[in-house]
């Protein structure tokens, strides 16, 4: 069965000594579903190349998504030596109610972490790069010339791997979008997470349509920039919802449409209304591919950084066979 694993017990870090979600302990108890059902089955992470990549990942001081969300693919993921980087620290300035990451105030930023980051993707020889980041609304820029930086380190120090960045919103941070975009990532995500009914109370923080509008604005800025965004299901949404989201993110011009099931991190995080079965996830893939997406990931276990490099390879795949009979006329 799929579970959220806890893989920071024996961090190091002076950090876990802190409560992971102070603002959450004094909220009700959520209902736990004690039972996962068949479908959602995954590897347990323990072997000799995932704790290879995890000596890397420790030896830098680095943050991994794949850690601090408990991703259940870590085991599959890190085998393969994949490893999704979180960027500016492992302590998130809101409070998302379906979230594991640390909330919190943020420490300063690490200025060297751009080119630590880089040494570890030499390091690791990786072909696709996925760089993440909790939200950062202390910073004036919400951290957009970091994400820069670290673009730009990458290409310094391993000029053939692709970059794909997962971005937060930059809400009210006038002239943030631009300075990433500038930097030239291959992929650029920002997920909008749940439909726009469910933001009061799974992404307070945030804004549905401000989301929706960044991920049109990149292509605005630069239509050579895949655009990519993602959703859980299973949160209490129901398909005229989730069909409406997908033209909402087409009329974005998104290319790349990523939908998982929403498993909960605690009893203080939001509930699962549902597990959602896998001829269900089929139907909502068929739909997406039907609205004109140049690629859909839709399973229990899709999750936006999940075969992020074999992705972007089918991703230019589908781009070229879909300009290919513009260029023959």
């Amino acid at each position: 069965m799929a579970v959220v694993l806890d893989l920071l017990t024996n961090d190091p870090r002076p950090a876990t000594a802190r409560p992971r979600h102070p603002e959450k302990a004094h909220r009700p108890d959520q209902p736990v579903q004690a039972r996962k059902p068949d479908w959602i089955r995954v590897k347990a992470p323990g072997s000799k190349a995932w704790s290879e990549t995890r000596a890397i990942v420790r030896e830098h001081g680095l943050v991994t998504v794949c850690e601090e969300a408990g991703c259940p693919n870590i085991g599959e993921c890190w085998e393969k030596r994949h490893a999704t980087f979180m960027i500016m620290g492992d302590t998130c300035t809101r409070a998302c109610a379906f979230c594991n990451v640390r909330t919190g105030l943020p420490a300063a930023l690490d200025t060297d972490e751009p080119l630590k980051i880089a040494d570890s993707v030499a390091k690791l020889g990786l072909h696709h790069v996925v760089i993440t980041s909790v939200d950062r609304d202390d910073l004036k820029d919400g951290g957009a010339e970091h994400f820069a930086r670290t673009i730009a380190e990458i290409r310094r120090a391993s000029p053939g791997t692709t970059v794909e960045i997962l971005t937060p919103d930059f809400l009210r941070k006038e002239g943030a979008l631009e300075v990433v975009v500038s930097a030239k990532p291959d992929v650029f995500n920002h997920n909008l997470e749940t439909v726009p009914g469910k933001y009061l109370t799974v992404r307070p923080g945030a804004r549905y349509f401000h989301s929706v509008r960044l991920l049109q604005r990149v292509k605005e800025l630069d239509p050579t920039i895949f655009t990519k965004s993602g959703i859980m299901v299973g949160l209490g949404e129901d398909r005229n919802e989730v069909v409406q989201l997908m033209d909402d993110l087409r009329s974005a011009d998104v290319d790349f449409l990523t939908i998982g099931q929403y498993l909960q991190p605690t009893k203080k995080h939001h509930e699962v209304v549902r597990f959602v079965p896998p001829d269900e996830f089929k139907t909502y893939e068929t739909t997406a591919y039907s609205k004109g997406f140049l690629l859909v990931s839709a399973t229990p276990l899709t999750r936006s950084s999940h075969h992020a490099g074999e992705d972007f390879a089918r991703l230019q795949a589908a781009r070229n066979a879909r300009l290919a009979p513009a260029r023959s006329a």
